[in-house]
């Protein structure tokens, strides 16, 4: 049986590396041509996007790591069916269950890879793109920085401080605002539940505003006041990608932070880039008994097992996303929507190799 686990795992990883080969060449390529016009408009040597996109690809390995699982377990069954392998091993009393354990052993090990990589490895390279691409070839310089979830924003005059919700949206909560006269006194100071950016103004709800008048200060509270502020919401450009630099345990500690406050953005994210690393193992699970099956209802192999297994891998994909979404949007627990796909995949995958085995 030792025999027949290394030349399964030799197979795999040999098929493994190819697709993986093949699919970051591509993504690489088409990559390249979408930037490299940024990279020249924007003067950048040639050295600069090179190490742009060779730092890029733990990045690609994160992301295309389940479907190169699914399409190297495919490969090597097909191979092995398709050679007679299979039915051999099968005549000499070896259960399909048995043979696809290597599969699932080597799988798992370069999930465990992909794991690895997303602690130690891709903040680092991450950070480095991120650097390479918003900062030296978009020259955008964040203006902001976020500590526990809220946005803190240095203006023209002074300092904003709230949380957003949507950043898709100009609707602002917790908002603050200080500015400070010559003196470093107070000058206005400005709390609101809610700030919406309307048509060049401010419009707040439900506050308190306090201006200085010459010795004095005046205080008002309101709920609902309009006015002008030296700042708009399009210069308040903080990089939403920096919790692509978060590694693994970053996410877990800020995660358990985030209990205490009662929030749920750094959870939802720990189980999002979890689940979706392992989401080529029931992947695996799924396209290993359809090529079997094609192969007995059609008599084909590869031909039409590769097409549907993505087939079915890009439904597990859209249903792994909407329940992201659906998590984002508070409706779903982030734990059921990121491994829910994952446990009914499975189930169904091992449920067809169990039943090739009767």
């Amino acid at each position: 049986m030792k025999l027949l686990d290394r030349y399964t795992i030799k197979q795999f990883t040999k098929n493994f590396l190819l697709v993986f080969g093949s699919l970051v060449s591509i993504y690489l390529l088409v990559d390249f041509f979408e930037k490299i016009d940024n990279f020249v408009e924007a003067h950048k040597p040639i050295g600069l996007a090179i190490r742009y996109f060779i730092f890029k690809i733990p990045l690609i390995y994160d992301q295309l790591i389940p479907v190169c699982i699914m399409l190297a377990g495919i490969l090597t069954l097909g191979l092995m069916n398709h050679n007679k392998e299979l039915q051999a091993l099968k005549a000499g009393g070896i259960s399909l269950t048995r043979i696809v354990k290597p599969l699932i052993g080597i799988a798992m090990f370069f999930t465990l890879i992909s794991i690895g990589a997303a602690q130690w490895l891709l903040p680092l390279t991450n950070a480095e793109t991120n650097r390479i691409w918003y900062k030296e070839v978009k020259q955008k310089i964040s203006s902001g920085i976020v500590r526990n979830g809220i946005v803190y924003y240095r203006g023209i005059e002074g300092i904003y401080s709230f949380t957003r919700p949507d950043p898709t949206t100009y609707l602002f909560t917790s908002f603050r605002y200080a500015s400070w006269d010559d003196d470093y006194r107070p000058r206005l100071l400005i709390a609101a539940e809610t700030a919406n950016w309307e048509n060049g103004n401010w419009l707040l709800t439900d506050g308190q505003l306090r201006r200085k008048i010459d010795k004095n200060a005046d205080i008002e509270l309101f709920q609902s006041k309009t006015i002008k502020l030296p700042d708009s919401p399009k210069n308040f450009f903080v990089p939403t990608y920096q919790i692509e630099e978060l590694s693994l345990w970053q996410l877990l500690t800020n995660s358990i932070h985030d209990w205490k406050e009662d929030k749920r953005e750094n959870w939802v994210d720990l189980n999002r880039r979890l689940s979706y690393i392992f989401l080529g193992i029931p992947l695996l699970l799924i396209g290993i008994p359809v090529v079997l099956l094609v192969n007995q209802n059609w008599g084909r192999d590869l031909t039409m097992a590769v097409p549907i297994s993505c087939g079915l891998a890009f439904v597990a994909w859209g249903i792994w996303s909407a329940n992201q979404a659906m998590t984002n949007a508070a409706y779903l627990n982030p734990v059921l929507a990121s491994w829910l796909i994952h446990f009914i995949v499975a189930s169904i995958g091992i449920f067809l190799i169990r039943l090739q085995d009767r």
